[in-house]
Formats: C-alpha cells, sequence, structure tokens
C-alpha cells in the first residue's frame, strides 16, 4: 500500500491523504462525544450514557440523528451571509492545522503539506478559529452572542502570545520550524548524553514550562473549561451560539472537538517525541530479537502510538472540565497577560542559556539551568494560586433574618381589665 501510494502523482498523493484525514477525524467525533461523557460520569459517580447500543456507544449517533432532523430555526434579524459562514469557518482551522501532524516515518504518513514555516502556520491558522467565534456572535443579532464573541477575541490576545513564546523555546532550542524535524531531534540522545534515552522535549527543564504553558494555552484556545468564557451559560445563556439549532449547532460541536484532538496532536509533537512509541531507543540495546521487534513496532504502528498520544491529550481536557470550576473572565485576563506571557518570555531565555551552555560548555553544565526550570514552575502554580483565590474574602458579609427580631405581643385574656 504504501509503495502504491508513492508511486502516484503528487496531486493524487495529496488527496488520497487528506481524504485520509478528513473522514477518519470526522467519524471519530461521535467516539470522542461518547468518551468524555462516560468519563465524566465516571469521574462524577454517575452511570453516564447505557442505554442506546452497548455501552452507549450509539449514543452520540443518536444525538447526530436528531440534530440532523431538527428543526433548523433562523432569526429574521440576522446577518444570514455571515450567520451561515461562522460555523464553517469556526471548523475549518482543525481540519488546516491537522495537515501539518506528521503520524509516522514512513514517507506515506508523511503531512499533508511538510510546510518548512510549521510553527508559525500553527500559530496562523490557530487564530482564525477566533473569526468564526466572532462573526457567529455579530451575525445573531443578540446581545449575549455578541458578548460571547468580544470575550473569544479578547480571550485570544491574552494567551495567544504566551502560546507563542512557548513555542519559541522549542523553536531556539531545535533549531527548525518544522513539526518532522523537531519529531526527529527528539530522537537523539537524551541532553546529549544518555544513547539509551530518547530527548523528548518534556524531559528538559526549558521544555517542561513550556509544555506547562502551551498546555493550558490550548486549553483556552479550544474554549474548555475551565475557559469556556465565551459560552458561559450562567452569563451568556450559550454564548456565540445562543441563536444557532440543528446541523450548524452541531458543526460547532465537531469544530471543538476536532480542535481538541488536533492540538492534542500537535502538543505531542512538540514534547512528546511524537509517533515514537517510548522514549527509548532500542538500537541502543543492540540488535537481537527481542530489540528488531521493537524497532518494527515503533516504525511500523507509528499511527497507533500516536493516536494513543492524542488520546491521552484529550483525556487531559475531559479530566480538567471535571475538576475545575469556570474562571471569572478577570482572572483569565490575569493569568495570561501578568502570568503566563512573563513567564513564557522567562523561559525563552532558558532555552537560549540551555543551548548555549550545552553547545558551548557541554551538557553537565546545562544543569545549572534546573535551578532556573524550578523558580519558574513555582512562579506558574503561585501565580495560578493566586488568581484561582483572588477575591475569595473581598465581599461585605451579610446576614439575613427570616424573622422579626422584636417580640410580637400576646393578645390580652377575656378575663382581664383593659386600660380606660
Amino acid at each position: 500500500m504504501t509503495e502504491w501510494l508513492t508511486s502516484q502523482p503528487g496531486w493524487l498523493q495529496a488527496l488520497i491523504r487528506v481524504l485520509l484525514f478528513v473522514g477518519p477525524l470526522l467519524i471519530i467525533v461521535p467516539g470522542l462525544i461518547w468518551w468524555e461523557r462516560r468519563l465524566l460520569s465516571w469521574m462524577q459517580d454517575r452511570i453516564g450514557p447505557n442505554r442506546v447500543g452497548p455501552f452507549g456507544l450509539l449514543q452520540p449517533i443518536a444525538d447526530g440523528i436528531k440534530l440532523f432532523f431538527k428543526e433548523d430555526i433562523t432569526p429574521s434579524a440576522v446577518d444570514r451571509a455571515i450567520y451561515f459562514l461562522a460555523p464553517a469557518i469556526a471548523l475549518f482551522p482543525a481540519f488546516a492545522l491537522g495537515g501539518t501532524i506528521p503520524w509516522g516515518p514512513l514517507e506515506a504518513w508523511t503531512p499533508i503539506a511538510n510546510v518548512d514555516i510549521g510553527v508559525l502556520y500553527i500559530l496562523a491558522i490557530s487564530s482564525l478559529g477566533v473569526y468564526g467565534v466572532v462573526l457567529a456572535g455579530y451575525s445573531s443579532n443578540n446581545k449575549y452572542s455578541l458578548l460571547g464573541g468580544l470575550r473569544s477575541a479578547a480571550q485570544l490576545i491574552s494567551y495567544e502570545l504566551a502560546m507563542g513564546m512557548a513555542l519559541a523555546a522549542v523553536v531556539l532550542a531545535s533549531g527548525s520550524l518544522k513539526l518532522t524535524e523537531m519529531v526527529k531531534i527528539q530522537e537523539g540522545p537524551l541532553w546529549g548524553i544518555s544513547d539509551h534515552i530518547q530527548n523528548w522535549f518534556l524531559f528538559t527543564p526549558w521544555g517542561f514550562v513550556a509544555a506547562v504553558i502551551f498546555a493550558i494555552c490550548i486549553v483556552a484556545e479550544t474554549n474548555r473549561a475551565p475557559f469556556d468564557l465565551p459560552e458561559a451559560e450562567n452569563e451568556l445563556i450559550a454564548g456565540y451560539h445562543t441563536e444557532y439549532s440543528s446541523m450548524k449547532f452541531a458543526v460547532f460541536f465537531m469544530g471543538e472537538y476536532a480542535a481538541m484532538l488536533v492540538f492534542s496532536g500537535v502538543f505531542a509533537c512538540v514534547f512528546l517525541g511524537g509517533y515514537n512509541m517510548l522514549p527509548i531507543n532500542w538500537s541502543a540495546f543492540g540488535e537481537n530479537s527481542v530489540t528488531n521487534a521493537l524497532t518494527w513496532a515503533n516504525t511500523y504502528l507509528a499511527p497507533a502510538w500516536f493516536s494513543g498520544k492524542c488520546a491521552f491529550g484529550m483525556t487531559i481536557f475531559i479530566w480538567l472540565r471535571a475538576t475545575l470550576p469556570r474562571l471569572r473572565y478577570d482572572q483569565l485576563m490575569s493569568l495570561g497577560w501578568k502570568s503566563l506571557l512573563p513567564l513564557g518570555v522567562a523561559n525563552f531565555m532558558l532555552a537560549g542559556l540551555w543551548s548555549l551552555l550545552s553547545t558551548v560548555k557541554g551538557a553537565g553544565y546545562a544543569w545549572v539551568v534546573w535551578a532556573g526550570a524550578a523558580v519558574l514552575l513555582m512562579a506558574i502554580f503561585i501565580s495560578v494560586r493566586r488568581v484561582i483565590s483572588k477575591g475569595k474574602n473581598t465581599l461585605e458579609t451579610r446576614t439575613i433574618r427570616l424573622v422579626d427580631a422584636e417580640p410580637v405581643a400576646s393578645p390580652p385574656s377575656e378575663g382581664a381589665a383593659t386600660p380606660a
């Protein structure tokens, strides 16, 4: 199959790869919805979907059929052109970003578009997703929807810069913008010392800090809890998609889950060694039947390992939703501007120091960077705690009396004398 695909013309190879990516991505979305509902039910000690099909597996299919046949209501005062275009714009970035992700080392599993400016392309395309939200809120002629769209625009500015600084640290250390090159660099020896362990960027001090910042930013990028402020039910009803129903609402839903899966893949490529099964160089242990089998599995089953890492990222998304309450809007802006961005800049300088010491003095001298990483991690922890606890004790204490404080006089008895 691989030889047949590589022998085809370039345009046909690209078309086949597009279909092989878009088709499974659309098919897997119902499975992601089922996994979220089941996992949330387990975490919250309740049953969850379990009646439609075995283990409730057909429940998302039933929900999709319901949305397909549900009455499609379009308010009369909306901007119809933008109103119908917004869901498609919201779905577009997930597919555009997925085309740059490598699924394996073989040529047939290379990205659809292995662009030289891979990281810059990711930042550019991911920022386009906010257009779907803003245009949906603007075109709906609804105050709640408009506020949700404006929230999304301000939210984008607050975390996009921190995301860029986290990826810039990886680019500085790897010397490349391409995701494929980043994955290959992570296959090298750990810190240039241990040939048996791969140099996944998550295992470096600056890489761990960058991974924490990037993980927080992609949660905000996908409008997931605790950063789902553009669609806060208790404040904005449903935010930017209040006026959407039927399949238009389903497209927003699909775009959110597809974006979660794709950003999990980007995280795996940048920090978790991409499609490699484990952070182990099997060839360093010599050639025997066991290492040869593991090397074969690492190469030819690469899409399975990469899919597992994407599933792990999806589980983290769901775990955060089940654990953390929604932040206030001022808390989100404070976290983005006052914490993540300064820490991202400091971590960028930390990555430069690591690269300089590793090149000039050797990998042993780079241990000094661990101290800086520990300080940055402590700063992240303190900042998150401060944001979450901010304003807890600032409200005035008030009491409510359910009965009157003054005693009620009892009526006089029948035989008692009345005053003149």
